[in-house]
């Protein structure tokens, strides 16, 4: 038996285009969301997967305001910044952010399920997320994703 492995010239020839998915984020919950996600970013649901080839598809996900999580995590859960000078670090807290920017708890939440390494932050452009049921992606051929 012979594996055979993608190649970066065989990929990007034409013949393997990147698909579209749309998952719609209402009452999901955000873990379980994100590790789907994350699957499709690196390619990992494709028979011709390997890890050194980024083979992986786009993502929109819609209604990411009514994303769900469990637990306390809606009161207890602080995410982190930091500005870049001394002592400019920044909190937030789960609610605050998700009133303010609720597309950057699933933006973080699937870039923490990634590997850390540039062929993965290269696939996290390829991830859209939206507040409401409304996207500028409708002229590509989309496929719903479950979870």
């Amino acid at each position: 038996m012979i594996t055979k492995f993608a190649k970066k010239e065989e990929f990007y020839d034409g013949t393997n285009p990147r698909a579209w998915w749309i998952i719609d984020a209402e009452g999901k919950t955000l873990g379980r969301i994100a590790t789907k996600i994350a699957q499709v970013l690196r390619g990992k649901h494709k028979t011709i997967y390997s890890s050194h080839v980024d083979t992986g598809d786009f993502v929109i996900v819609i209604n990411a305001d009514k994303i769900h999580v469990s637990g306390k995590k809606e009161l207890d859960k602080i995410y982190f910044r930091h500005t870049g000078y001394p002592g400019g670090i920044k909190s937030f807290k789960y609610y605050e952010l998700m009133e303010k920017h609720p597309n950057r708890i699933i933006m973080g939440a699937v870039k923490g399920m990634m590997p850390k390494n540039a062929l993965n932050r290269r696939s996290l452009l390829r991830l859209k997320v939206y507040i409401g049921s409304d996207h500028p992606h409708q002229s590509q051929q989309i496929k719903t994703l479950t979870v």
